[in-house]
């Protein structure tokens, strides 16, 4: 399996949408990365996004449910995490998401969505 992209939004410390493109030249011309940064600064965060859109879950957190979410960033009304992942059997995408009842702060969690779609 290789990973080729890792999208997310209001997960933890990562505030609003971001991706990162692993088919973007900044990371085939050279070989090798590193994801750096301060405490805090959402490196876990990445990995766990890839961990949700996978299985729909995180190793270092607990259960995601419709009662808790403990990955959504404070005072946002949803969250999602998705990945493209390419295989032997073709290009797929994998994605996880969370709302709150209207996708406001203070709405009840909502049940989570998972889909996985051929691309």
């Amino acid at each position: 399996m290789k990973v080729l992209k890792i999208a997310g939004k209001n997960l933890n410390s990562l505030k609003g949408e971001w991706l990162v493109d692993f088919t973007a030249s900044e990371y085939t011309s050279e070989g090798i990365f590193a994801i750096t940064g301060p405490t805090g600064a959402g490196k876990s965060t990445i990995l766990d996004a890839l961990s949700l859109a996978l299985f729909g879950r995180t190793p270092r957190l607990k259960n995601i449910t419709q009662t808790t979410n403990e990955i959504m960033s404070r005072g946002c009304g949803e969250c999602y995490a998705e990945a493209e992942i390419e295989t032997t059997k073709g290009r797929f995408r994998f994605s996880w998401s969370q709302k709150r009842a209207r996708s406001s702060a203070d709405g009840k969690l909502q049940g989570q969505k998972r889909e996985i779609a051929e691309i």
